[in-house]
């Protein structure tokens, strides 16, 4: 865990994957500069109080958890399991979820071949199922008093029907390519997953403490501006209140005066709302014209 004498955080990132690529440019777009090391499994931020440690992504809950890393980017999957297992063994869960980062999105499902017909979730009962998730496999077991018989392995869980290992899998789905590949269904969903911001519950030195805040803010600033357009037109004095119903604003509209126009005015919005272009189509038909959509890059509330 970081202390008075490093003054810098410590956090954990998957070195490889899915994760690896969209986490650090999460970071990058919040202002932190890495210097990468020679060996590729720490990184030294430039302008910031910060180093990243490249590890197995099944890792980063015991870093965390254990106070060596302050906190870290994982997929609410592998940290729900890794939270399971806690509990199993009676250990001490000292990890929280500051913020949910809108990326890495897939889903835990049970598959099956094909070839099998599925009735629902009691057809599952007593069978054997592959994956690498036995806590949660497990958890939804007990829930539905399927008795399943879970059979742990590390990877390639999509081959276990077909060399006979098990009846079925649990696993995660993303574009259900890999499923296809290997003549297996879809059949149930045990969770939606997404990349998370953890971090160890107990407290860092003041200064520290200071700046997560302050990177906290950033990241917030930049799921929101992605989830934001800034939109400019003109429009009729008149139509304002039907046009501020079809684009409602962030915190509502600037208006401003167009010079030499009386009976119009420019209308600037930061909006989360869909801007497509039927929204477009329905502001032009109440009056708008000049409709402007920019993309936000940063944006703190």
């Amino acid at each position: 865990m970081s202390d008075g004498k490093t003054k810098r955080l410590r956090i954990a990132v998957q070195k490889k994957g899915r994760l690896n690529s969209t986490s650090m440019a999460l970071f990058e777009k919040v202002g932190i500069k890495v210097q990468l090391s020679k060996s590729g499994l720490y990184c030294h931020a430039i302008d910031a109080p910060v180093d990243f440690l490249f590890v197995r992504d099944d890792d980063i809950p015991t870093l965390v958890n254990d106070g060596f890393c302050d906190m870290g980017v994982i997929g609410q999957n592998v940290l729900e399991e890794f939270c399971l297992s806690l509990d199993e063994e009676n250990q001490a869960n000292n990890i929280m979820i500051d913020k949910a980062l809108g990326f890495g999105h897939c889903r835990l499902s049970i598959a099956m071949p094909n070839c099998k017909s599925y009735e629902g979730v009691s057809s599952l009962k007593g069978m054997k199922i592959a994956t690498s998730y036995p806590a949660l496999l497990s958890q939804f077991s007990q829930k539905n008093k399927l008795n399943l018989s879970i059979l742990n392995i590390s990877g390639s869980v999509e081959i276990a029907p077909n060399v006979g290992m098990a009846d079925a899998i649990c696993d995660l789905v993303s574009t259900g390519r890999t499923l296809e590949e290997n003549n297996l269904k879809e059949v149930v969903q045990i969770m939606e997953s997404q990349a998370v911001f953890i971090r160890n519950k107990h407290a860092l030195p003041s200064s520290l403490e200071h700046f997560y805040t302050c990177l906290i803010d950033r990241i917030n600033g930049v799921l929101q501006a992605k989830e934001s357009k800034y939109v400019m037109f003109h429009a009729p004095k008149s139509s304002l209140d039907a046009i501020s119903e079809l684009l409602p604003g962030h915190e509502g509209q600037t208006i401003i005066p167009l010079s030499g126009v009386d009976d119009k005015v420019a209308v600037h919005i930061v909006t989360t709302e869909g801007v497509f272009w039927n929204t477009l189509e329905l502001l032009k038909s109440a009056g708008a014209s000049a409709i402007l959509v920019l993309p936000i890059e940063k944006m703190l509330p």
